[in-house]
């Protein structure tokens, strides 16, 4: 009996080993692919549905008008992605930490407006170094129009599995008693493979835009404090 004893000790320890190894390979297989975190949830089984007919409406009967609101639109075709391909992402929101200030979105620029006053009085210098500092280098810059070419950017994002790299245009501009501060896409790509869909284009831009508020916001503060 004694020595069976510790020979089923080693055994049991074995097993715990390969469980455990087991798990971990598990848990790196679902971590390395981070498509799933943009692909719908469940099965696409509502992509073999049945297309709408056109209603025959016998003579002599009323209908009440159309209502788009219940409109159901004919499945996407191969310019529209369905099913696993379709980026179910929901679009990156302003955040708004500076004073009097507001965003205009669309898809290929976005803009900060805020108010000309003292604590805005530098803002295109403050861009300027924290751009240089904290996030690429200014490969083209014209003081003349007040705009400026950032270098690639490389984006590390928690749902993509090869970082998204874009260069962004910055432009500074004073309108109405305002301060505009705009960003445009002058290129994005995902390793070696050009990006051109709006919607990356859009989110991306968002993303810099988001990062100068809050680099700005936290110059803001320090002066402050």
């Amino acid at each position: 009996m004694m020595e069976i004893f510790p020979h089923k000790i080693s055994l049991y320890k074995l097993k715990i080993k390969i469980i455990v190894l087991l798990f971990i390979i598990l848990l790196m297989s679902c971590t390395s692919n981070q498509k799933h975190k943009r692909q719908i949830n469940g099965d696409d089984t509502y992509l073999k549905y049945t297309p709408l007919k056109r209603l025959i409406i016998p003579y002599g009967i009323s209908l009440p008008l159309e209502e788009d609101e219940y409109y159901i639109p004919p499945q996407g075709n191969q310019n529209n992605a369905v099913g696993k391909d379709l980026d179910i992402r929901p679009p990156i929101q302003p955040i708004l930490l500076l004073n009097n200030t507001y965003i205009k979105n669309t898809l290929t620029t976005c803009s900060l407006f805020l108010k000309q006053s003292t604590e805005n009085k530098y803002i295109w210098e403050q861009i300027i170094k924290i751009l240089k500092q904290k996030i690429t280098k200014i490969i083209k810059k014209n003081d003349s129009h007040f705009f400026l070419i950032t270098d690639w950017i490389s984006w590390e994002r928690k749902d993509e599995d090869i970082p998204v790299q874009t260069k962004q245009k910055i432009q500074f501009k004073l309108k109405n008693n305002q301060i505009i501060i705009t960003i445009s896409n002058e290129g994005i790509k995902q390793k070696s493979k050009n990006i051109s869909s709006p919607t990356e284009i859009q989110r991306y831009n968002m993303l810099m835009l988001n990062k100068l508020i809050y680099s700005i916001n936290k110059l803001h503060n320090n002066t402050i404090s």
